[in-house]
């Protein structure tokens, strides 16, 4: 039990994060772009979701910090295909194919395309090509990517009553400096392929219809975007979330793991997904109620703090036009 201090000094501080702050940022460009989750492909998802012919094209992109790169090159550019396959997964999706834009100073170039190219073997999806400058002052990546699915999971369609679901892969160790929660590239490429296909087979036998990969936000800042893009209200119980032994709570709160998801699921189809993932090793558990109204709070006990509350400010200004309203 953490005790009314900490769970409410967890919370402030969560609220005062670098990353929350990072979010927010894209409320400031959807606003000027005039984009929302009403938009006609609607934004605030992990992708764009597409519709064409009996399924949906899904295209996302990711950029990375430039510290992050320069100190584990390979890591990054490695974490620039899985990053994106993840957010694949999240809407329910299968991926296609990768593209990276690369700026680098001639060598400095070479760990960040290894990376690249070997998370993509593991992976089983193809580089088809992209944008190169290795005449470039500074070191830079993105990497997007093209998937696509028959039945999505999205950040829009949470409802009141379902239960919060999270699966993270448990196996693995801190990536120091960053807080990332390194499981995957020392896994067996059949295994990440057969992982990630979980979160499409999830979909497909409508065993859930609202999900997101967790970000940078860690697992409560993902949370709450998938709240406000579907206008609800959450509770999470922190005794529930699956976590490291020995890693604190805070610190895993903030941690950004590389096989993650959030899941709202039926309370009927709960013990059915975790099921799912149990049977490859990952851990997950019922962590909380999806409610009608607009806060998020996490709870330890008889404990309870507010950390955000959508009726009072955005997050990432995506929500739909009913929440909007």
């Amino acid at each position: 039990m953490l005790g009314t201090a900490a769970i409410a000094d967890i919370a402030v501080r969560l609220r005062a994060s670098r990353a929350f702050a990072a979010k927010g940022d894209i409320a400031t460009a959807a606003a000027r772009l005039g984009l929302s989750g009403a938009s006609a492909v609607a934004v605030g998802d992990d992708c764009a979701a597409i519709p064409d012919g009996d399924g949906y094209l899904l295209l996302a992109i990711e950029g990375f910090i430039s510290a992050f790169v320069q100190q584990d090159p390979w890591f990054a550019g490695w974490c620039g295909v899985m990053v994106n396959i993840s957010d694949i997964a999240a809407m329910g999706g299968r991926p296609t194919a990768v593209v990276d834009a690369l700026w680098a100073a001639g060598d400095d170039a070479d760990p960040i395309l290894a990376g690249l190219r070997d998370a993509s073997v593991a992976f089983g999806v193809p580089i088809v090509g992209g944008h190169t400058n290795l005449r470039a002052e500074t070191t830079q990546l993105s990497v997007a990517i093209l998937g696509r699915a028959t039945r999505l999971l999205t950040s829009f369609d949470a409802q009141p009553c379902d239960r919060l679901v999270s699966a993270i892969d448990l196996r693995g160790r801190y990536r120091e400096p960053f807080p990332n929660w390194e499981a995957a590239t020392d896994a067996p490429g059949h295994r990440l392929r057969g992982d990630i296909a979980l979160l499409p087979e999830i979909a497909e036998a409508g065993l859930s219809r609202a999900a997101k990969d967790i970000s940078q936000a860690g697992l409560v800042g993902t949370a709450m975007m998938l709240a406000e893009c579907s206008g609800v209200g959450l509770s999470i119980d922190l005794a529930a979330v699956p976590r490291p032994a020995g890693v604190g709570m805070e610190r895993w709160l903030q941690t950004f793991p590389s096989f993650g998801y959030i899941l709202a699921v039926k309370p009927a189809a709960v013990d059915a997904v975790c099921a799912r993932f149990a049977a490859r090793g990952i851990a997950a558990a019922d962590i909380g109620a999806v409610s009608a109204g607009s806060s998020v709070e996490i709870v330890d006990g008889a404990e309870r703090a507010l950390v955000w509350d959508f009726a009072r400010e955005p997050l990432i200004g995506c929500g739909t036009a009913r929440i909007l309203a």
